[in-house]
């Protein structure tokens, strides 16, 4: 198969391909670029999350370095809504791309607070689309549709292209009572099967689930059951941008006579957007985190982030003892209103363990009706796939066998044709075919303190292996003639037991001696050449002692 660049794409004026950047093969990193003409529409940018592979990283994200030289034919960033894992990749990689982005007015207002965050509210071209509205970036012609999801304003896209009509659903759920925004339109899906869709793009999130989803509205009543049965405080983890959740809580906490309030920088933001342009209104106003101290522990819920066991989030610093103004203790409930991410069940189960530890108790979408997803299930997509009737299904968003699972129902739904994507795949699509061409060389981006470096190299596959197997720190002190001018050193860090350190140590420190009395002059008065043999030494020393290979160091000073 070949490795294309988009050189090689851009060039070809008369194919409509498909590649997706991230979300097909794991569920965030949602970033996908459609080309034709030489011209490139991008839809969405978000990030996602790390796991154990990548110490000392929070977030990932899709991988643009291909795509970076070729800007100038970049049209825009379409974002079909505001949830992180569709957003959240802007504001670390936007000066890479440096193109307009089109966005709901919620989902703008969200980017807009974000871009201020990095200072770059006023270099980026932020284009307001209303809902339904039309984007117009020749030759791509592009119409916003409703759908209901967990967010306000989430819209499926229309493409129109000179090779035939794309539905990119983006998230949805069929919910005739979603709490926020609007219903999923069924009559503009309708209509655009009649005009005839050539591809559909879709959401694969629970392709593999049977059971209807339920709607939002429904949530209420759960929570409010679980708040009047708590005894102490009530804690909320869910999605800082799942607004539909947050109104529910509200509804929820004034049924059991408490008040809410937020602990979280992102969900105060989310919080403030959804108040300025409507959706929280005849609710009761929230209090912030230090408000809440003064609160009677049965009569607040608190909203906090954390659900996914994000270790900088406000609840695992709560489960640590470490938040600065909120302390759970025994008979207090923590409710965890989200579905674990796959990848994440590790990282949750740590933080439930710490927060059972100090007495609480913990409830789960198994244990109350505390949490819907805000994604349509099989008989959703079923349904979908008997309204758009396309040609070609493309399944995007969840893991590999989400993706399968989501093409098998197609097919059961008569779709004539179909294909699996992956990351980096170019997919032509030309009438009726489709077909994967070769792919592009993409790898994962990684937030790094306040950088963006590559996940699989340079610091994070350094920490990855000094976790792995440990570090050597050996100290030459030599004279002219490059004999040991003072005993050797070695300091160890992740090898060795307390009780093997010393008789180690000693063991190899002998060797290293030896060592060095046995060079050549030749070697012993080069640097890199005495340090080098002593570096092999050690590791074959260690390698023999605990098959392991760690990273050993030599520094090398020597006397005039």
């Amino acid at each position: 198969m070949s490795t294309f660049t988009f050189s090689d794409l851009t060039l070809d004026s008369t194919k409509l391909h498909f590649v997706p950047l991230g979300g097909s093969g794991e569920f965030g990193m949602n970033a996908n670029l459609y080309l034709y003409g030489g011209k490139i529409l991008m839809v969405d940018l978000g990030m996602g999350f790390a796991d154990d592979s990548s110490p000392g990283v929070d977030l990932i994200l899709p991988d643009l370095s291909s795509l970076e030289p070729h800007r100038k034919n970049l049209l825009g960033l379409v974002i079909t809504h505001a949830h992180e894992d569709h957003i959240g990749a802007i504001p670390h990689l936007w000066a890479r791309l440096q193109c307009p982005i089109y966005a709901s007015p919620f989902t703008a207002a969200l980017i807009k607070e974000k871009l201020n965050e990095f200072g770059l509210a006023s270099k980026v071209k932020l284009h307001i689309v209303p809902l339904g509205g039309d984007i117009n970036l020749n030759p791509f012609q592009i119409k916003l549709i409703d759908v209901a999801h967990s967010i306000p304003e989430a819209s499926a896209l229309l493409i129109e292209t000179p090779v035939g009509r794309i539905v990119h659903t983006g998230d949805w759920k069929l919910d005739v009572d979603p709490v926020v925004g609007r219903p999923t339109d069924e009559a503009a899906f309708r209509a655009a099967g009649d005009k005839g869709v050539l591809a559909m793009v879709g959401d694969s999130t629970n392709a593999m689930s049977n059971k209807f989803v339920g709607s939002e509205a429904t949530l209420a009543d759960g929570l409010a059951g679980v708040f009047m049965e708590s005894p102490g405080r009530v804690a909320v983890a869910c999605f800082s941008s799942n607004v539909a959740r947050m109104k529910n809580v509200a509804i929820a906490a004034k049924k059991a006579g408490r008040s809410v309030a937020i602990a979280g920088r992102s969900l105060r933001r989310v919080y403030q957007v959804a108040c300025d342009l409507g959706y929280m209104s005849g609710l009761d106003p929230f209090l912030n985190d230090e408000q809440a101290g003064f609160v009677p522990s049965d009569k607040i819920v608190l909203m906090v982030t954390g659900s996914q066991g994000e270790p900088r989030a406000a609840l695992s610093r709560i489960a640590e003892g470490d938040h600065r103004e909120i302390v759970l203790e025994p008979n207090d409930t923590v409710i965890f209103s989200s579905r674990p991410i796959p990848g994440n069940e590790k990282a949750i189960g740590r933080v439930q363990s710490q927060l059972m530890r100090l007495g609480c108790r913990v409830v789960t979408a198994s244990d109350a009706p505390v949490h819907v997803s805000g994604h349509g299930s099989r008989d959703d997509i079923a349904l979908m796939y008997q309204w758009v009737r396309p040609r070609i299904a493309i399944p995007v968003h969840g893991e590999h066998y989400h993706l399968v699972e989501h093409a098998e129902l197609a097919k059961k739904c008569q779709v004539p044709h179909g294909i699996v994507p992956e990351n980096g795949d170019v997919i032509e699509i030309d009438g009726e075919n489709v077909r994967r061409i070769g792919n592009i060389d993409i790898n994962v981006l990684a937030v790094d303190g306040n950088r963006v470096i590559q996940a699989a190299n340079g610091p994070v596959r350094e920490r990855a292996r000094l976790m792995r197997d440990g570090t050597v720190q050996a100290m030459l002190v030599v004279d002219k003639r490059g004999e040991l001018a003072a005993d050797a050193q070695i300091t160890m860090i992740g090898i060795f037991t307390d009780e093997e350190q010393q008789d180690a140590e000693d063991d190899l420190l002998d060797s290293v001696e030896e060592c060095v009395d046995k060079m050549s002059k030749s070697d012993r008065l080069d640097d890199e050449a005495m340090k080098e043999t002593v570096r092999l030494l050690l590791r074959r020393a260690i390698k023999a002692k605990i098959n392991k290979k760690p990273i050993i160091n030599v520094t090398l000073v020597r006397l005039d």
